[in-house]
């Protein structure tokens, strides 16, 4: 983005952060704005990609999906060509909603959702198992959210 966020934009960032089903009037009103020039600095924000997207965030429990597990990824080969094949495939498996390279003794660290154990641990051996390059997975279940809403810092609010 050319410009630095102003005190206004950050407003509208949290804004947005909060219920991106905000009208632009609603969302006018509470950064203390006309319309227009609301839904101008959005568009811009959106071009800058300072916005990427908008989301509903869902309840994986209530879709049948009761098993959150973290898995860290140790690769058998670091090469450039086997880290792009696996996060090629991450892409296409929709269970795998979250997954980053991380530094340290894993090389990967995936968010993956199941139905249950069973169902996890199939996919693991049948799905995770098979993925470019990799060596060893060691899994982690979460027991409890405590905080799930992803909800980003914006600096200088």
């Amino acid at each position: 983005m050319d410009a630095p966020l102003d005190r206004t934009d950050r407003r509208l960032l949290a804004a947005l952060q909060d219920d991106a089903r905000l009208t632009v009037a609603e969302l006018a009103e509470r950064v203390a704005l006309s319309p227009s020039p609301c839904w101008r600095r959005v568009r811009r924000l959106e071009q800058a990609g300072v916005i990427s997207g908008y989301h509903a965030r869902l309840d994986a429990g209530r879709l049948g999906l009761g098993i959150t597990a973290f898995v860290s990824v140790v690769m058998g080969s670091h090469t450039r060509e086997v880290a792009r094949a696996f996060e090629a495939a991450v892409q296409d498996i929709p269970e795998v909603i979250a997954c980053h390279n991380v530094s340290g003794e894993y090389d990967f660290l995936l968010e993956v959702v199941a139905p249950d154990l069973a169902a996890y641990g199939e996919f693991a051996r049948s799905v995770l198992q098979a993925l470019p390059g990799v060596r060893a997975l060691h899994s982690s279940f979460a027991l409890k959210p405590i905080k799930t809403a992803r909800r980003l810092p914006i600096p200088g609010a």
